[in-house]
């Protein structure tokens, strides 16, 4: 069937190549309009944060996403100085549609004010301008805007900026690898065409996904930078087998030869993309729209990677005879006739010769790096790890460190009495006053906001609400712990009536129901992970013991990132060179997403090598003959695949945004670990050890898998 498909591929090369013009073309425009459709969002659906923003949307009209707050600074002002104050900003707010101003209060020689609107995140945005000029007009110059819109208009660009310099970066960096493996060849274009292909049709498809689900701000950079790493791997593979073909046997034709590579290379990419997209896959049964939308684009990337193999790839080899692919001036590390002479044959000698004391060594570097899981803090959100030089992030640093980090995130106890026109009712009056002064006891209370204005009390007298502003940051402990106080002490003991109902919204809130939801599906999501990859590698290697070697390693891959980001960013290990932030807790959506990504990718440098040694094993060599051949023909080109990713996603870490530079930092060092390491000493020295138990497999379950795997090599 492949090899059906590979010679009509070749045959149709032009009619390829020019369909995957036109895919890009599409791409392009799609990725141009893209950024309109994405949001920040961490709503989870059906939970009381989420029911809570629908009462704020239909009845008070406004959006959690589309709040602006003001900050002005105003020194040695009288009352009638400051109430001018709070009339200019109520007048500036008139400027934006549907705005009020919802909360004004003095605190700290600061006034403080949040502007709801009923836009959503994207339409928000395009006011910022707007109000700030309109500010100015009003006399308060020195006024300053944030708030999810506001930063969302300031942090656009730089996320443009950091996306284009991170592609730089990372093209050169793979220009320079490539040439370093390949030599100077016309082979090297062939993976930046293949790169260029992929992530270009997966921002159209992201794009028209983006009208129908929602999709998350980091969305571009992420499939981006990763997808430029994944695609150049992919197509390094093929490229490199398609070389060693031309190389050992010159006589074939180059249709032939391509059919022989995508039979073995192109065979391994289609089920190590398979093998990730699976992976990302599960990130879909997690009910939290932020996680689904990062899991739908990093599906996209392997399955279009796939696509691009069977059919981009084949065309563009066509071109490539002998004398393109064959290296001129400065061959490359990857040119060598005899690979059994290598490197990595050496190694795989040396490890055969002491497997207990590679195996040992290996192990203990690995749990040291990986022991810093044991100070692992999670936080839904680092609000304040924004670049300093914005607007919006000077905003918050002056209110967090004058006045509390609680106050740009504060919590909304909305209570639904059941009957319109029950707000004014003096029960009502007592009950609001009463819960207000019992929160106010809690050290974590900084302050709370309530009156029977129109900004507490809906039009229809139906729904009144109380704004708690808290001591501490979004994602703190002290902040998760305040809002589980809240639901489970204070609410429950409020008297509003029997058919009251009360509702917990704001960050704090959301964040707390990420956090939860997360922490209740993503277990059951890791053991339905590992259950699919052990049914997909027994029948691939033909062996119990293999495929539960490789899930091991594959999670002491991810135990190592997790430990190395730690390292990073709450041990400051590294910062000062890499430019990081430095941060008690990493944000949760990137633990979710680098676990499935490295999983993944781990599993791919599993396939890579392993099939490998299968491939000698079936020829009837012995175990230890079987891991020389596997790991001298197939590490090199694994840990040149890894150290090109790991300079793709150097451009997430060089970025000025947290979530993305923990997520470069993780994967990176991941990869860079489980390519050395974990597949050059560890995985060899425990083959070494398993012996003949590699390979077994009881002939009552052999029978009933379907067939023998086909044999996949590099």
């Amino acid at each position: 069937m492949l090899e059906k498909w590979t010679r009509v591929a070749v045959r149709n090369r032009f009619a390829i190549i020019a369909t995957w013009i036109v895919l890009g073309i599409f791409g392009f425009l799609g990725a141009s309009q893209l950024d309109g459709l994405l949001t920040t969002s961490l709503t989870v659906p059906g939970s009381q944060s989420a029911q809570a923003d629908e009462i704020l949307t239909n009845s008070y009209h406004e959006n959690i996403e589309g709040s602006f707050t003001v900050l002005y600074k105003f020194r040695n002002a009288t009352d009638t100085e400051i109430e001018n104050f709070k009339h200019s900003i109520d007048v500036a707010a008139s400027s934006v549609a549907t705005a009020k101003v919802t909360q004004s209060r003095a605190l700290g020689g600061y006034l403080y004010a949040n502007i709801g609107t009923s836009f959503n995140l994207s339409e928000a945005a395009k006011f910022t301008p707007q109000l700030r000029k309109a500010l100015a007009h009003q006399g308060l110059n020195e006024a300053m805007v944030t708030g999810p819109p506001a930063i969302k208009y300031d942090v656009t660009p730089v996320l443009s900026s950091d996306l284009k310099r991170g592609e730089i970066i990372a093209v050169v960096l793979a220009l320079v690898l490539l040439i370093l493996m390949l030599g100077f060849s016309w082979a090297v274009v062939v993976p930046f065409i293949f790169a260029g292909a992929t992530i270009s049709l997966t921002l159209g498809i992201v794009y028209l996904l983006a009208h129908k689900f929602l999709m998350v701000l980091y969305v571009p950079n992420i499939i981006e930078l990763i997808g430029l790493g994944l695609a150049i791997d992919y197509s390094l593979i093929i490229v490199h087998r398609f070389r060693r073909e031309r190389m050992q046997d010159s006589v074939q034709s180059v249709e032939d030869a391509i059919v022989r590579t995508m039979q073995t290379s192109g065979r391994t990419v289609v089920l190590s993309g398979a093998s990730v997209a699976i992976g990302l896959t599960v990130l879909l049964f997690i009910p939290v729209p932020f996680i689904r939308s990062l899991g739908t684009a990093g599906v996209v990337v392997p399955l279009v990677s796939i696509f691009c193999a069977l059919t981009l790839q084949p065309a563009l080899l066509s071109f490539l005879g002998k004398n393109e692919v064959i290296p001129f001036g400065f061959k490359g590390l990857m040119s060598r006739r005899d690979l059994t002479t290598g490197l990595m044959a050496r190694i795989a000698h040396f490890v055969i010769r002491k497997p207990i004391a590679v195996a040992l060594a290996s192990l203990a570097t690995l749990g040291l790096i990986a022991s810093s899981l044991l100070w692992l803090q999670v936080t839904p959100s680092s609000l304040t790890a924004l670049p300093a030089n914005l607007e919006s992030s000077k905003a918050l640093t002056m209110v967090t460190s004058r006045i509390g980090p609680g106050i740009i995130t504060p919590t909304q106890i909305i209570i639904d009495l059941g009957s319109p026109g029950l707000a004014i009712t003096d029960s009502v009056e007592t009950a609001r006053i009463s819960l207000a002064k019992e929160i106010l006891k809690n050290p974590e209370a900084f302050t709370v906001a309530t009156d029977e204005s129109s900004a507490y009390v809906d039009e229809t007298g139906q729904f009144i609400r109380l704004f708690v502003i808290g001591q501490h940051a979004l994602g703190e402990e002290q902040s998760k712990n305040f809002v589980d106080q809240l639901r489970t002490t204070y609410l429950p003991q409020a008297n509003f009536g029997e058919n009251s109902t009360i509702y917990l919204a704001g960050a704090p809130a959301q964040g707390q129901d990420l956090l939860n939801k997360i922490g209740t599906s993503f277990p059951w999501i890791i053991v339905i992970t590992l259950l699919i990859t052990y049914l997909i590698l027994l029948r691939s290697f033909g062996s119990l013991i293999l495929p539960l070697k490789a899930i091991f390693m594959d999670l002491i891959s991810i135990a190592v990132a997790y430990g190395s980001m730690v390292l990073v960013f709450k041990s400051g290990i590294g910062t000062s060179v890499l430019g990081t932030y430095q941060l008690d807790q990493i944000e949760v959506w990137v633990l979710v997403f680098l676990f499935v990504v490295l999983f993944g990718l781990s599993m791919d440098y599993e396939v890579f090598i392993v099939s490998r040694m299968k491939e000698a094993k079936d020829r009837g060599a012995t175990n230890n003959e079987a891991i020389v051949e596997g790991l001298s023909h197939t590490g090199g080109v694994v840990t040149s695949a890894a150290v090109i990713l790991v300079g793709a996603l150097s451009g997430l870490v060089f970025g000025h945004f947290a979530g993305l530079q923990e997520l470069g930092v993780g994967l990176g060092l991941g990869i860079l670990v489980d390519a050395t390491i974990i597949r050059c000493l560890l995985l060899p020295s425990v083959m070494v050890l398993l012996g003949k138990w590699n390979w077994w497999m009881p002939t009552s379950i052999a029978q009933r898998v379907k067939g023998k795997a086909s044999p996949l090599s590099q």
